[in-house]
């Protein structure tokens, strides 16, 4: 039976006591107290204590990475969400959808540099039949029996939804209704796409026909009542206030704890990871907005405009100012470090914190594994989506072990499960083989695009297969 650690909302979040039982497992902490210690706490302090929680839950030698592919089938989209630079709306000389045998080309060559499961989402495109998903599903499970299929963020499931109109009466029994056969088809896992800001005020600023947050949550419980495991994500430094941050957190807190009471006596899955990233503005309708302070008028003295919004359980209004979701306030390094080690903290009831360096390039990254992330994510071999934003780090393996082992840890690599695959301690570890780094200087990334159309301003495109076996593995 799943029993949560008891909070005590009489003390302060900087309490050493409060902090050293939350670290240990045994308390956990309100919205108040997050918010107390995300804006008095000082950076490198917050981070012993986030290092602290990460070696109670995985010990104080290894810290993993996956090898996998991030494949992206269409870019055609319904939604409109203004931090995105992907999406098409079909009629593109650079939109597509991928043809069955170039996706099952692409896990072919995942497969030959020993890479274990593929990440695939993609737009929300409203011309693909439910048979499309179904077949290929089934394709990629008998062509590829041991790859991992994490696939269909929980937005692509309530559009699945309301383009193919399954029975049921509630959503819960309606994707539950399209899961199940993609489930049986080939389906493994459910990946946390689509996250982005869960209060309502700032979602419907910044996700025009994404799903809510109840939605997006509701298509994570069916995956759990299912037995399939799920991760969550939260794209923050945009509109956003630090109150919505939190309140972000503690939904995926609330219905973990719901999920676990209600489903882990029958097997039933749970939400593995959380990983949270800076929103990046490049080429993106979001990125015009003007940065707080710099707009005309602004007073940067004053508070943030998402600040005055935000409320720690999820109820502010746009009205509440003027310039709600008309400027932006980015988020740098430090930003980044003390969101992630405020999230490894507060959800003391999801197993990983996954670095981004993904966004934040590898040496923020590596720093991210000393506030509180204990795993790297991927290997990248392709990525499309922040690649459009114009971020695109690339790294390869024996680096990105490199990253790890610099850091004082012991890379190991692992599947979706966080069972660990191979652990990098001895001679024959990929970083440790290397004599001459130089020759492994960074690679063209794979990003999917028409190539009569350039690529996004700061994209790197185009990696071949044999580019691919030596920049190793997504």
């Amino acid at each position: 039976m799943h029993r949560p650690p008891p909070v005590h909302p009489d003390r302060s979040g900087l309490d050493e006591g409060l902090l050293a039982a939350v670290a240990a497992g045994d308390a956990r902490l309100t919205p108040a107290q997050a918010l107390e210690i995300h804006d008095r706490m000082p950076l490198a302090e917050i981070g012993f204590w986030a290092d602290r929680r990460c070696r109670t839950l995985h010990g104080d030698v290894l810290r993993s990475y996956v090898i996998d592919r991030n494949i992206n089938y269409t870019n055609v989209c319904t939604a409109r969400c203004t931090f995105c630079a992907f999406r098409r709306d079909g009629d593109e000389s650079d939109a597509y959808v991928l043809d069955r045998e170039v996706l099952l080309g692409k896990i072919a060559e995942l497969c030959s540099i020993g890479g274990t499961q593929i990440l695939m989402q993609g737009g929300m495109h409203p011309g693909l039949p439910f048979s499309w998903y179904v077949e290929l599903l089934a394709a990629i499970a008998e062509r590829f029996p041991q790859v991992h299929v994490h696939a269909f963020s929980p937005p692509e499931f309530v559009e699945f939804v309301r383009f193919f109109d399954p029975p049921g009466a509630t959503l819960h029994e309606k994707v539950r209704a399209v899961m199940e056969p993609l489930r049986e088809a080939g389906l493994d896992s459910v990946p946390g796409g689509g996250g982005e800001i869960f209060a309502d005020a700032v979602r419907r600023k910044i996700g025009l026909g994404k799903c809510t947050a109840e939605e997006w949550l509701t298509v994570m419980r069916v995956a759990h009542e299912l037995g399939m495991n799920t991760s969550a994500t939260m794209m923050f430094g945009h509109i956003e206030g630090i109150a919505d941050r939190i309140h972000h957190l503690e939904l995926v807190r609330r219905w973990q704890d719901r999920d676990l009471a209600d489903f882990a006596r029958d097997g039933g899955g749970s939400c593995k990871a959380f990983i949270a990233w800076p929103f990046q503005r490049e080429n993106t309708p979001l990125g015009r907005v003007p940065e707080w302070g710099r707009g005309e008028g602004d007073d940067p003295d004053a508070p943030f405009p998402g600040d005055v919004v935000a409320r720690l359980d999820g109820s502010g209004s746009k009205d509440a100012h003027p310039l709600f979701g008309r400027r932006v306030r980015m988020a740098g390094s430090t930003t980044y470090l003390r969101t992630q080690a405020l999230s490894r903290l507060y959800l003391d009831n999801v197993w990983s914190i996954g670095s981004s360096w993904v966004t934040m390039g590898p040496h923020v990254g590596q720093v991210g594994l000393r506030f509180g992330a204990n795993d790297m994510g991927s290997v990248m071999m392709e990525e499309n989506v922040v690649s459009s934003a114009g971020t695109t780090y690339c790294l390869n393996e024996p680096t990105l072990c490199r990253l790890i082992r610099d850091a004082g840890f012991v890379p190991a690599q692992r599947n979706n499960e966080y069972d660990l695959i191979k652990v990098h301690d001895g001679p024959e570890s990929p970083d440790l083989r290397i004599t001459d780094w130089s020759s492994l200087r960074a690679q063209r990334l794979h990003q999917q695009a028409n190539r009569e159309t350039e690529p996004p301003a700061g994209a790197k495109v185009e990696l071949t297969v044999s580019e691919a076996q030596a920049v190793g593995p997504a």
